[in-house]
């Protein structure tokens, strides 16, 4: 579909900022009384996936700066009315200025690992905009992935995740019809359901 994973891995840090805007788009749509509600990752809230967005910040905190300052939801929730989206859309302004200036052949290192910055952000842009577009689903919200980034994405998606990460990260990958568009293709290889009924009237 796209440029391939070569010229997607090239362009990883700029992927990353274009995903890390679009998921605060879908963050923007978060209310306090929508957390409780199902989302199309099987068996989380809307709460459980906001923490796990919030690690995934943290972890691209982490690897770009060394910092670790970030996760912040449980002891910042109050202050933020109660809804974590909130403070989450402000750790994401953080980590898009942090990676804007990372030049593209740094090594970084996470854990016992040292990966070149594009593949760190290229794991992370996919993380992060599936992820938006979880939050705009079930937050009632029409959010596609832009198609451009839905066809970057979905390369870097075959590259990275394979069977070893089912069921155990991802799940089992649903069937669309060839014919679907780029983010069809993406969300179901990454285990959901593009058609996932959002459920705008649970949780108000």
């Amino acid at each position: 579909m796209g440029g391939g994973p070569g010229m997607a891995l090239t362009a990883g840090v700029a992927l990353l900022e274009r995903a890390i805007n679009y998921t605060l788009g879908s963050l923007r749509v978060v209310t306090p009384g929508a957390l409780c509600r199902p989302t199309p990752c099987a068996g989380w809230s809307l709460e459980t996936l906001l923490d796990h967005v919030n690690d995934a910040l943290r972890m691209l905190n982490e690897a770009a700066s060394g910092d670790i300052s970030l996760g912040r939801l449980a002891r910042k929730r109050a202050a933020c009315g109660g809804n974590p989206a909130l403070l989450l859309r402000d750790d994401a302004t953080e980590v898009l200025g942090i990676w804007a200036g990372t030049l593209t052949d740094d090594v970084i290192s996470i854990h016992d690992r040292h990966l070149t910055s594009p593949i760190v952000a290229a794991v992370g842009a996919i993380e992060l905009a599936v992820h938006g577009w979880d939050v705009a689903r079930t937050c009632g919200e029409h959010r596609p992935i832009p198609p451009l980034m839905a066809e970057e994405l979905l390369d870097l998606a075959q590259l990275f995740v394979t069977q070893a990460d089912r069921p155990d990260r991802f799940a089992a990958q649903v069937t669309v019809p060839s014919h679907a568009p780029a983010q069809d293709h993406l969300l179901a290889y990454l285990g959901r359901d593009p058609t996932w009924p959002s459920c705008p009237d649970l949780g108000t």
